[in-house]
């Protein structure tokens, strides 16, 4: 499979249980495919939200293109999100029903097309966090142990 990661957010699954993952389109405009590709984006803080049976992206940050003019975009401009319509209502009822909410995950290029992963994520408790780097810290440690050669 042809497929590029230019970011990853690390944070999502840090602060977030993804349950389900989908993959999307994304509608860029002039510029912002020149500064994806130059991996002049940052997917920090950013969420996705549905409005009117559409799904966006808020908050992604697209760095401007350096040899753009006045032409440039908007950095931190709402993106809409290419979805199939049943994809987006069963994304929709179980934010609705379930309290989840949807996190972009990573963005790749695939075959010369930007594409977002979008997760369906649950919230992590304190306690959750603090045990998943507990775990982390054990298993490097075991790798770390298993390597070492007597």
């Amino acid at each position: 499979m042809d497929r590029k990661i230019v970011t990853t957010n690390r944070k999502a699954f840090h602060d977030y249980n993804i349950l389900e993952k989908y993959v999307a389109g994304i509608v860029l405009t002039g510029t912002e495919i020149k500064s994806i590709r130059k991996n002049a984006i940052n997917l920090k803080d950013s969420f996705c939200k549905i409005e009117d049976n559409e799904i966006f992206l808020y908050k992604c940050h697209i760095s401007q293109y350096d040899k753009g003019n006045r032409f440039n975009h908007d950095a931190e401009r709402v993106r809409k999100l290419l979805l199939t319509k049943k994809e987006i209502l069963k994304m929709q009822t179980k934010v609705k029903q379930d309290s989840y909410t949807i996190v972009p995950l990573e963005v790749f290029l695939s075959h010369g097309f930007a594409k977002v992963e979008i997760g369906l994520a649950k919230g992590k408790k304190l306690h959750d966090k603090r045990d998943d780097i507990a775990k982390k810290d054990l298993k490097r440690e075991m790798d770390r142990a298993s390597k070492i050669k007597y």
